[in-house]
């Protein structure tokens, strides 16, 4: 089956098979998409939170709304934007570069001042912002990679991020939730699986200029 095969097949799933779960080695692969992620400046600007305990999916299904795929599905994955993106932040970068090239750190001088210029050119609930658009496109290579692995997935906006900030003690963390997914395996009886998926025309959505 092509990569193009696997979207139109990919739904937002509204209920999981609880009894299916992903093997350790599924989700390590999953996540280890996800941490090849791109984002601006290669600098991550967010932690992801994997939920597999039951009492605390408990807790966040009612800050979701009661959605069940946050209790169904094999993890919850929670997308949380670092809120305290400062100089260390970019500096702590930098150094994470050095040590993982092996290059002398002053030889990475101007993209220092890059980087640390482009954090302090947003205030601080601008780079907040910011942040979390680097989330999303987390979660669309989490959404791709696992429609390519055979994973069922379903994004979700819908919760109250400060309830789950609030639920997984994120402040304390320097975080806050941006946006959710759950992962599992699609229920034979959910009945959005057999919806013909709808989307613009190519005619409609693409501008060629």
């Amino acid at each position: 089956m092509s990569f193009i095969e696997k979207l139109n097949k990919r739904y937002a799933v509204k209920k999981f098979d609880d009894t299916k779960k992903l093997s350790a080695q599924q989700l390590d692969d999953l996540l280890t998409a996800v941490q090849l992620s791109p984002s601006c400046l290669g600098l991550q600007q967010y932690r992801i939170l994997v939920i597999e305990d039951q009492a605390t999916r408990e807790k966040l299904r009612g800050a979701a709304y009661n959605q069940q795929q946050i209790t169904q599905a094999s993890q919850l994955i929670v997308f949380a934007a670092e809120t305290n993106i400062d100089d260390a932040y970019g500096k702590k970068y930098i150094d994470r570069i050095a040590e993982t090239r092996g290059i002398d750190r002053a030889n990475l001088a101007q993209f220092e001042q890059a980087v640390l210029g482009t954090i302090n050119s947003r205030n601080p609930d601008d780079r907040v912002i910011w942040a979390q658009k680097q989330a999303y496109i987390a979660l669309g290579v989490l959404v791709s990679a696992a429609a390519d692995m055979g994973i069922d997935a379903c994004p979700m906006e819908g919760f109250a991020p400060e309830k789950f900030d609030e639920i997984l003690g994120l402040r304390e963390k320097g975080l806050t939730a941006s946006v959710i997914a759950t992962i599992g395996y699609r229920a034979e009886d959910d009945a959005y699986s057999k919806l013909v998926k709808v989307r613009k025309p190519k005619s409609e959505l693409f501008i060629h200029i």
